[in-house]
């Protein structure tokens, strides 16, 4: 019988998903403030943001519209923080799914002050009636708003402050090409490599007052998933097993110690991703299984497993996506400890990456 592939919340997303309420003054007080202090990783995309923002500046224009696309946890918030700081403007933060009618944005967009910056996450999650408000208040800084209907319907044109829009995403590929055409500088963030996650851990610990090594901070930085919210939110838990079980200080064997007491393996696997893996060998022999079964058999949300679960799992090359659906490879099954040999992936196609 295969190991009940549902679990304790609680206990299973400690390396994943978004932060808790109480989870984001923690957060604030870690988060990088301008450009010198993020320069860890994503060289590319500091270089040339580093550019736009000074050029920006000296022309005394705002900044053009930024859309940030990547896996959750990269730090797409802390670069629109950074933006706002750079460019002595206010942020105004919100998120697809919150701007439900036109007059949500419509009340955000004109009490923005010139140069100030709006942060829209999740902005794939725009209902299309909200997002086509956004096109001539990107374009031209003023929106036509409609108000009564039928014969009785008029339009109302307001003028809008100079601003910036910041747009961040998981899903790039969900957002309107008219939408998408609107911003000027477009960016994708990458998975941060263990030696920078170390970097950052260890400037983190230093603003907590944390004694740790350097050992300790490979330790923790191993198994963060290539994230900077997860090595972050990792350090505070270890900090906290320390503090009770040791004396404080975090070394290497006290971090490993603390992060197989929360169940994050050596892979920055948790328990629902292990538990991902066993419901596709156990339950459908290794795969090809739809993401919709995988998620019913998990009683998860499709969107959990295929922005949460999925992208890490990728990276490593313990899951591929084929035309017919998720397979497990063989390091999945090593990595488990299960000794058998997955099936091929079929055809010379077999690994293309769908949506």
């Amino acid at each position: 019988m295969p190991e009940d592939p549902t679990g304790d919340p609680a206990r299973r997303r400690i390396v994943g998903g978004q932060p808790e309420d109480g989870e984001q003054s923690a957060m604030a007080t870690l988060r990088p403030q301008t450009l010198a202090e993020y320069d860890v990783g994503q060289r590319r995309l500091i270089d040339g943001l580093r550019v736009a923002i000074d050029a920006a500046r000296e022309r005394g224009e705002v900044l053009d519209h930024l859309l940030f696309d990547g896996p959750p946890g990269l730090g797409k918030t802390t670069l629109a923080h950074i933006i706002a700081n750079e460019m002595g403007g206010r942020l105004h933060q919100t998120s697809g799914p919150a701007l439900e009618r036109a007059s949500d944005l419509v009340g955000i967009l004109t009490n923005l002050d010139s140069g100030d910056i709006l942060f829209i996450d999740e902005i794939h999650r725009l209902p299309h009636v909200v997002e086509e408000y956004l096109y001539s208040a990107m374009e031209d800084f003023r929106i036509d708003f409609v108000v009564d209907s039928g014969p009785y319907a008029k339009t109302i044109p307001l003028e809008l402050a100079p601003f910036t829009l910041v747009g961040a995403t998981t899903r790039a590929g969900m957002i309107t090409p008219p939408l998408r055409n609107r911003f000027g500088i477009f960016y994708h963030l990458d998975f941060y490599t263990p030696e920078q996650l170390a970097l950052i851990v260890t400037r983190s610990a230093e603003i907590l007052g944390v004694e740790l090594d350097e050992a300790g901070a490979h330790q923790i930085a191993r198994r963060s998933r290539g994230t900077a919210r997860v090595v972050n939110r990792l350090l505070r838990r270890v900090r906290d097993f320390a503090q009770v079980v040791h004396d404080g200080r975090i070394t290497e064997e006290v971090a490993r110690q603390a992060l197989e007491a929360l169940g994050v393996d050596e892979e920055g696997l948790d328990d629902l991703d292990r538990k991902y893996l066993l419901a596709l060998i156990d339950y459908y022999s290794g795969g090809p299984a739809g993401v919709n079964a995988l998620a019913a058999t998990l009683n998860e949300e499709q969107d959990t497993l295929e922005d949460v679960v999925e992208p890490y799992l990728l990276k490593i090359g313990f899951v591929i996506r084929t035309q017919r659906g998720r397979m497990a490879t063989q390091r999945a099954y090593a990595h488990l400890g299960i000794d058998a040999r997955p099936p091929e992936p079929p055809g010379p196609q077999g690994n293309l990456p769908l949506q």
